[in-house]
């Protein structure tokens, strides 16, 4: 096994010229790195409040994403098989597992299902299924932070999945027949694995283990107790950096080694999850914003907007949508509507693919999130709040 000793700056991946996409992503994301990091280093109550919110960002949230996504890759290599195949054979059953791969955390088993329909392997109702049922990258932020959450909103989302796809299998059973190679490219092959990623994993380690101690609220203390701190601002350190040199968008690819993987996506989950934490406390204390005070003025529009959000592409927004609920400013209502709604970077590829089936299912799940918001906004307004 050999790796590569790039750190920060890596070269052009094939097929991508010098100043292409990739040049200016990286440009923008160094530049965002190094805002954070003047943000941080800056004296006083703002830097202070900086350092600590990242810190909370990775402790709290970045070490569980890395612990889950690795073991996730960890077994997608350990027991490879061909998925569109046994979703084709797996007629009776091809909805309920669709919803499973959706409802991971992450947007890996949903882009799985949308190539699976664009190749003609799972008929609509089971596209719907899959993006229904995920969170995307949120799920994590979710279960990491607000476990007791997930594990009603994870399960709520994979059912409303299940039942909306075999609805729309009843009424529209259909298949796509463009095949995805002929339309959608997959982010390039990284290779490896890097020290970077091993680097990156060795500090995700003990950072896992003070993460633990922190939801169990065990206090460290005597000689040990500035190590959180240290690997704290470690892992954000080696989480910006990664990000900012990373050569593809969000999505690695399958054929990655799962530590190259594992540091790719928990980089980027990451700068949402800090982003998503100082826009808030940022916002709050800086100035002087009420959202609960804001969000109780429009309270039954809340759960509206929150599904609404869940049509914008990508996992960012709706990580930011989690951090609202969590810090308590939006209700269960809001979460359970934007948690069934949106369909994370699962998005990107399905409107690549085969837009029109894309949007069509992105509204179609509009259905059941306002439903099942709605329900929980007038029948039970303070569950898990």
């Amino acid at each position: 096994m050999t790796f590569r000793s790039d750190f920060l700056f890596t070269s052009q991946p094939s097929g991508i010229v010098a100043g292409g996409p990739v040049n200016r992503i990286r440009f923008r994301r160094i530049a965002v790195g190094l805002l954070l990091l003047f943000l941080a280093a800056f004296p006083g109550e703002l830097g202070e409040l900086t350092r600590n919110l990242a810190i909370d960002a990775y402790l709290q949230v970045s070490v569980f994403v890395a612990a889950t996504l690795f073991a996730i890759y960890g077994s997608e290599k350990l027991f490879r098989f061909d998925l569109g195949r046994f979703m084709r054979n797996a007629t009776k059953f091809e909805v309920p597992i669709a919803a499973l791969l959706g409802a991971l955390p992450g947007c890996g088993g949903a882009v799985a299902v949308v190539a699976a329909y664009t190749a003609g392997n799972v008929r609509f109702g089971s596209l719907v299924a899959a993006l229904t049922a995920t969170m995307g990258d949120a799920a994590f932020v979710l279960i990491a932070v607000r476990p007791d959450a997930a594990a009603i909103v994870l399960p709520l989302s994979l059912g409303v999945g299940i039942v909306t796809g075999f609805v729309i299998n009843a009424l529209f059973d259909r298949r796509s027949t463009k095949a995805a190679s002929q339309k959608f490219q997959a982010a390039e092959r990284i290779g490896g694995p890097r020290a970077r990623d091993m680097a990156f994993l060795a500090v995700a380690a003990p950072g896992l283990l003070f993460g633990i101690l922190q939801l169990l609220q065990v206090e460290i203390a005597g000689p040990l107790a500035a190590l959180p701190t240290v690997i704290g601002l470690a892992g954000v350190a080696m989480a910006v950096a990664a990000w900012a040199a990373s050569p593809i968008d969000a999505m690695t690819n399958k054929d990655d080694p799962p530590s190259t993987r594992t540091c790719e996506e928990t980089s980027f989950i990451t700068i949402w999850v800090i982003c998503a934490f100082l826009a808030y406390d940022y916002s709050v204390e800086f100035l002087g914003l009420d959202f609960e005070a804001a969000f109780g003025l429009i309270a039954p529009f809340v759960p509206l907007v929150a599904v609404l959000a869940g049509f914008i592409p990508g996992c960012g927004p709706q990580i930011l949508v989690t951090a609202l609920y969590i810090s308590g400013t939006i209700p269960f209502a809001a979460i359970i509507g934007n948690a069934i709604s949106n369909d994370g970077d699962a998005l990107f590829p399905a409107i690549a693919l085969n837009p029109r089936a894309a949007i069509s299912a992105t509204l179609v799940s509009a259905i059941p999130a306002l439903i099942v918001a709605y329900g929980f906004f007038f029948l039970a307004p303070g569950f898990m709040n």
